[in-house]
C-alpha cells in the first residue's frame, strides 16, 4: 500500500509539473499573439494586404515566390536522399559521410547559409540578388528537414508491408513507390510544412540574396523583399509611431501565415490517415 500511495504521489507530482508548463506554453503564447495584435494598431485590414504602393502586397508575392521555388527544389533532392537512405543503403563508409554531411547541414547558422548563396549564386553564378538565388539558398538549408522527417516517417512502415508486396512479385522499386510512400504521405507533408515554415520565418540568408527591393517582382529572377526582410527594415527604421504600428501589422501577417501552415499540417496529415486506414 505505501508502495501503491508513494506512486500516486510521484504521477501526481510529475502531472502536476507537466501541466504547469503546458499552462506557461499556452501563457506565453496568448501574451505574444495579444500584444502583437494590439501594437497593430487598425494598420491590418484589407487594403494593406492588397496594395502594392502603400501596402504589403509585393512582399506577400515575393515570399510565395521564395517558398515555391525553395520547396520545388528542395522537395525531390530531399525526397529522394531519404528513399535511398532508408531502403536501398546499407553502413558503409560513403552512407556515414552523407549522414555526416546531412548532420552537419542541420547545425550550419542561418548566416553562413547566407554567406554562401551571396557567394555562389549570387556572384558566381551571376544570378545578383534574386528570388531565384535565394531560393536556391533556402533550398539547401531547409534539406536537412525534409531527409530527416521524411526518413523516419518511411521507417515507421511495418516491414510486413514491403514483405507482402515483394511476395506477390513487386520489384523492390515498386514497393517503395505503391507501397511505402503512399503510406508514408502523411510524413512526407508534415516535413514539406515544416520546410515552408523555415522558410516564411528566414531572414538573414534572404537579406544577403534576395534583397531589400520593395517594388513587385515580375518573375524569379528579380529582387524582392520578403515578410520577415520587411518587417526587419520597418523596425530598423521606425521613427513615427505609425512606423511601429505598420511593423506589428506585418508581424501579425506573419502569425496569421505561421497558423495557417500549422493547420493545413493537422488537416492534410489527419485526412491522409483517414485514407490510409480506410484503405488497410
Amino acid at each position: 500500500m505505501k508502495q501503491l500511495l508513494k506512486r500516486k504521489i510521484f504521477d501526481g507530482l510529475m502531472y502536476g509539473i507537466m501541466a504547469a508548463a503546458m499552462a506557461g506554453v499556452i501563457v506565453a503564447l496568448l501574451y505574444v499573439l495579444i500584444y502583437i495584435f494590439r501594437s497593430q494598431a487598425g494598420y491590418l485590414n484589407l487594403s494593406f494586404l492588397t496594395s502594392a504602393q502603400t501596402g504589403i502586397l509585393p512582399m506577400i508575392v515575393t515570399t510565395l515566390y521564395v517558398v515555391l521555388v525553395s520547396i520545388a527544389v528542395a522537395l525531390p533532392v530531399g525526397l529522394a536522399t531519404a528513399i535511398f537512405l532508408n531502403e536501398y543503403s546499407g553502413n558503409s563508409p560513403f552512407i556515414r559521410i552523407l549522414r555526416l554531411a546531412i548532420e552537419t547541414l542541420a547545425g550550419i547558422p542561418s548566416i553562413i547559409y547566407g554567406l554562401f548563396g551571396l557567394l555562389m549564386f549570387c556572384r558566381m553564378l551571376g544570378f545578383g540578388q534574386s528570388i531565384i538565388a535565394g531560393s536556391f539558398t533556402l533550398s539547401i538549408m531547409i534539406l536537412p528537414v525534409i531527409i530527416r522527417t521524411t526518413e523516419e516517417s518511411l521507417k515507421s512502415i511495418p516491414e510486413s508491408f514491403r514483405e507482402g508486396s515483394l511476395a506477390l512479385g513487386a520489384t523492390k522499386f515498386q514497393t517503395t513507390v505503391h507501397v511505402v510512400l503512399p503510406s508514408a504521405l502523411p510524413g512526407i507533408l508534415t516535413s514539406v510544412i515544416l520546410a515552408i515554415g523555415r522558410v516564411v520565418g528566414e531572414s538573414a540568408p534572404v537579406l544577403l540574396t534576395v534583397g531589400l527591393t520593395k517594388n513587385m517582382p515580375q518573375s524569379i529572377f528579380e529582387s524582392g523583399r520578403t515578410l520577415t526582410i520587411h518587417l526587419f527594415y520597418l523596425t530598423n527604421e521606425a521613427v513615427r509611431p505609425e512606423d511601429f504600428g505598420i511593423a506589428f501589422a506585418t508581424a501579425a501577417v506573419l502569425v496569421i501565415l505561421v497558423v495557417i501552415i500549422n493547420s493545413a499540417t493537422k488537416i492534410l496529415t489527419h485526412n491522409f490517415q483517414k485514407k490510409l486506414g480506410g484503405l488497410v
